[in-house]
Parts: structure tokens; sequence; C-alpha cells
């Protein structure tokens, strides 16, 4: 047995797994990476005798004695027969794999047609000599200029070469920056279309419907878009709505809008259209009889003159800045074409109405039941006159620029109020508390009522308005800066300028069971222990929807849980200026605007709001 064993372990002592001693680091880092240290040695010897050679050629003498001539010449030793045929085997597989990698692909096809880059061996080996270090070896830094150790994190350089990894930490940073602003953009940009929205009226309550995700992506693609094709007009409607927002109506998108059998015509923003594309819709609907043309600047006598060429029915016309009308060419529309209107709003005219016009709107147009004068810097209080004699009116909307004395006012309310619905008076600033008093006595019919802007009349005046007026309870209300214009406080209850707690009182005992919409913005008077007193979550407003109390500077966190609790259809309560509104959960489906400190949290069953009307009720 000993005999086999010694001639076994002779056996394996000749084989080539013989034990063998540690090796050091390095070596094994040369040998994993298929580097041999011969083949070094061979190189260095080669690039020594090279260089000796080109010493002797010049004449300079070698590190041998003074004396002698040049150098013996050794012979370089040429590479090892078995490292030569695994380096070309090495750098096969290698250009195997590049000619079948995109990126030789891409290569290929950016080159082509180039001279010189036909063959495919070239270009891969071009690829290859360009190749990436493997980890391990040295590279110098893509940046700095370095020299480091490449390893698999070594990060990619903007010029296409490795960097260190002080430059690798610099770059991420530089990219966690550049990723965090953008998302800091996008952040911003989605927080503006939310208040965009909500200031529209828009109140994000779950998932949008699917007619809203089309009307969205149709308005974004609008370039790419051919035609509309028969939708309704409430669509249509919509559609320009979200175009104007944008200002992208122009001549093309126009005739999205345009269909011989429409008998409405509504773009929001025609800033951007020219003469002819306003007599296009004329010609492409000649049956047009609801035109709303906002902002159509180049709206001019010719499109009134091809208006009444065509003789086009219309019943209702609304036009904002069509300062290019001549005052001759309104009078020739309103003698011709006016027996049709019923209803009329014009808005913006700096220089295109006068008193004189006026009277042959009056004339012309005897059937007129909407009349809206907004803005027309050129009419004055002998207009107010006649528009008394338009028997059939029913809707009033006037907002003059120049002074008009209560007396006049007053006529005309004596006239028209017995049939009006809806009445609108913006910055009448003469009108008193008598003015109140005739629309208390000839108005029973109104719906809708706006006095705005006005620091004459007094708190008393707005109570005897709304206390036993025999009107039904109206729905709409807006007294936007009725107040006194002195920022000091008032001393006397009773002589107290604008709306006041009283009036507050008075008119939400009126018509709280039926308003839907209601303005009291900057009327700073009403003082907080009121509006407690109202919306104490006990009095029920089942309609309200809309509130705005902006500026009224006394109002708080309690008042505001309050109103939530006392208005359950509430939809949108703007707040601008309310400071002392903080910390405020908005239940659900409602927008607060314009409350810094509001919570984001949303609350589902009003637990806030009881907790904090009981502590108020303590």
């Amino acid at each position: 047995m000993s005999g086999r064993r010694n001639a076994g372990g002779r056996s394996a002592r000749n084989t080539g797994n013989a034990i063998r001693g540690p090796q050091s680091a390095l070596t094994d880092f040369l040998a994993s990476n298929n580097i041999s240290a011969n083949q070094i040695r061979l190189d260095y010897i080669a690039r020594r005798d090279a260089a000796e050679r080109q010493s002797g050629e010049d004449g300079t003498p070698t590190d041998g004695d003074p004396g002698e001539g040049p150098s013996e010449q050794v012979a370089t030793p040429e590479e090892a027969p078995e490292a030569k045929k695994k380096r070309k085997r090495n750098e096969k597989t290698a250009i195997a794999k590049i000619k079948k990698s995109k990126e030789f692909s891409k290569r290929k096809k950016g080159l082509a047609g180039e001279p010189g880059e036909d063959d495919d061996d070239d270009v891969a080996w071009d690829m290859y000599a360009k190749s990436k270090p493997l980890p391990g070896q040295l590279e110098n830094c893509d940046l700095c200029g370095k020299r480091f150790t490449v390893t698999p994190y070594s990060k990619e350089g903007p010029d296409g070469g490795l960097l260190c990894t002080k430059c690798s930490k610099e770059l991420v940073a530089e990219s966690k920056k550049e990723a965090k602003s953008k998302k800091s953009a996008v952040n911003r940009e989605k927080r503006r279309k939310i208040q965009s929205n909500l200031l529209d009226g828009r109140i994000p309550t779950g998932s949008k419907s699917l007619q809203e995700l089309c009307i969205e992506m149709v308005a974004a693609n609008i370039n790419d878009v051919e035609a509309f094709g028969d939708l309704p007009p409430s669509l249509m409607t919509g559609l320009s709505q979200i175009l104007s927002k944008r200002r992208i109506i122009t001549s093309r998108t126009l005739d999205f809008f345009l269909r011989p059998d429409l008998d409405t015509v509504s773009v929001y923003d025609a800033g951007k259209l020219e003469t002819d594309d306003f007599k296009r819709i004329f010609a492409i609907c000649p049956r047009v009889e609801y035109l709303t043309l906002e902002n159509a600047t180049q709206f001019k006598d010719e499109v009134i003159d091809y208006i009444l060429e065509r003789n086009v029915p219309l019943k209702s016309l609304k036009l904002e800045s069509t300062n290019l009308i001549g005052d001759d060419k309104w009078c020739e529309f309103f003698d011709k074409a006016g027996g049709k209107l019923e209803t009329l709003k014009l808005t913006w005219l700096d220089s295109a109405m006068n008193d004189e016009t006026l009277e042959h709107l009056i004339d012309g147009c005897p059937n007129l039941k909407y009349l809206k004068l907004k803005k027309c810097f050129r009419l004055t209080e002998a207009s107010i006159d006649k528009i008394a004699q338009l028997q059939k009116l029913e809707h009033l909307f006037l907002y003059f620029k120049t002074p008009v004395e209560a007396d006049a006012l007053n006529n005309l309310l004596q006239t028209t109020g017995p049939n009006l619905r809806t009445l609108s008076l913006q910055k009448f600033d003469n009108a008193d508390d008598q003015t109140l008093q005739v629309i208390r006595n000839s108005c029973s019919k109104l719906q809708s009522l706006k006095f705005t802007e006005n620091d004459y009349c007094t708190d008393a005046g707005f109570v005897a308005l709304f206390h036993g007026w025999d009107n039904p309870p109206l729905t709409y209300i807006n007294l936007t800066d009725d107040r006194d214009m002195d920022p000091g406080g008032q001393d006397e209850e009773a002589e107290a300028v604008g709306v006041g707690s009283n009036a507050f009182r008075a008119l939400m005992k009126h018509s709280g069971s039926k308003l839907e919409r209601l303005n009291l913005k900057a009327c700073r008077h009403i003082t907080n222990e009121t509006l407690m007193e109202i919306f104490d979550g006990v009095n029920k407003y089942p309609m309200l929807k809309d509130v705005d109390l902006s500026f009224v500077n006394e109002i708080d966190t309690v008042a505001v849980a309050g109103l939530f609790k006392s208005c359950p259809a509430l939809d949108k309560l703007a707040a601008f200026g309310c400071f002392n509104v903080k910390d405020i959960v908005v239940p659900p489906g409602v927008a607060l605007i314009g409350v810094p400190h509001a919570q984001d949290a949303i609350i589902q069953e009003g637990h806030y709001v009881d907790a904090i009307m009981s502590e108020m009720m303590e």
C-alpha cells in the first residue's frame, strides 16, 4: 500500500497540480484580467531596445563606455505563440460581439454614404479601440484628467469618457439638483392650474368624465384636428371657452365652429381674427341668430355691411371692443336690423357709441328684452332717459363712466322696474337711499340684483330695501364695494355707510331660503359676531352654492366653519384678505380660494366643523 501511495504521490507531483505557495495581490489581479507578466516584460525589453537603436542611429552614446561604439543590437523577443493566439481569439470574440450590438447598428446608420466607412470590420475595430476600460484598469478622468482606477460604478462623462470618484459625485449631485428643479417646476405648474380651475369655479371632485378628457385632449392637439364634426352646441361652447382661454382661436381654428346648420356662434377671444374671418362666419352660417364675439377688435364697418346685405336674422348680439365701427354704421344697423334684436350686449366701446347712436338703438330696437351697456365711455346721463322708453325690457345692465345724477336713475327705475327680472347698476356714485327705495317700490319681479361700488347709500337704506320687500327671494345678490371709503371705524350704527351688519341680517332674512350666489366682497363693516350669528350651523341656507367674503376683514375660522355647516350645497367660498382664517379644514367638494393657511386635508363627515361649533357654543 505504501508503494502504491508513493507511486500515487509521484504521479501527483509529476502533474501540473503541484502545491504552490501564496501569490501576491498584484499577481492575482493580473491573472484575473488575463494580463501576462511575461508579456509585460517582453514589451518593456522591446521598447528599451528600440530606444537604444534610435539613440545609436543619432550618434548618441548609450549607457556603455564612452569610447565604445553603439551597443550591440539585441534581437527583440517576439510574443509567445500561446499568448498571441489567446489575444487574437479574444479580439475576434470582442469584434463579433460589437457587430451584434445596437451601438454598431446606429454607427453604421449614421455613417451611411460616407467614404471609407463601408467596411464593417473597420467600424467594429474603431469601436473596439474606443471601448471603455474594464474594471480594475487605469484611465484618465474625462473632466479633471486625473488618473484613477476604473470600477463597475464609474460614471460616464459628458464626452463619453469615464469619471473619477470626485467628479462622479459632483455629477450625481448636479443631476439631482436639476431633477429637483424640474420637479418643482412641474409642481408649480400643477398648483397654478388647480388655482386657475378654482377661480373658474371648477372644483376637482374625483376623476374627470370621459367628455371632459376628450375636450381637453382635442384642445391640447388642436393643430392636428381637421374638423369637429356634428358636435352638440354645449360641447362647441366648452371647446370655444378652452381655446379662447389659451388664445389659440385663429382663422384656421375658427372654421371648426362654423356649420351651415348652426344658429349659435360663440368666440370668447377673437383677438387673432381678421375682418374677412368675421365675414366668413355669416357666409358659412347664414342663419345664425345668437352671436357672441369678445375682443373683436377687427370687427369693422364692412362686416356690418355684409350682415345687412345677407339679411342675417340676428336675435342676440354680444360684442366686446368693437371700436372700429363708426357711429353712422351703428345707426344704420339699428335702423335696418334692430327690429329682430331681443338681446344686445355692448362692452368696452371707448369711441364707438354716443347719445345720438343710442337714440337710434332705442327707436330701432323696440323688442329688446336684454340690454347691457358696460363701459361705453361716450354715453352720458342723457342716455338714461332714452333707455326708459324700452317697454319690454326685462334685464338691464348699466355701467357708465360719466357721472349720473340720482334723479335720472330713479326715473329710469320707476319706468322699467315693474318688468325687470335682472338689475345691475355698477359704479353709480350718486345713487342714494332714495334709489334703494325706488327699487323697493318699483321692482317686484327681481331674481338678480347687482348694486356695486357705491359709497353713498347707508346701512339703514339697505335695511329698508330688504325688510318686508314685496319681491320673491333673490337667487343672486352682489353688493361688492358698497362701503365707506374712510379706513377708520364708524361710530354710530344708524349712520353707517354701505352694507353693515344690520343690512346683512335683513338680506339673509329676505332671500336666504332661495339664495344661490352671494357676493359681499369688501363690505368690511360686517362684524364677525354677525357672521357667526347668521352662519351658526343651525340656520340652513339649502341653495347657497357660491359665496364671496373677500376682504371682510373680521371673519375668522369659527365663522367659516359655521358657514360650511349652514350651507350644505356650498361649492365655492372666496376669502381673499381674510387673515383671521387659519388652519381651516375644507369639506369635500368645496373650493376655498384665497386662504393661504387652509389645510389640504379633507374631512368626510364634518367632525371638525362640529368640534369648532361646540367650542363656539361653550
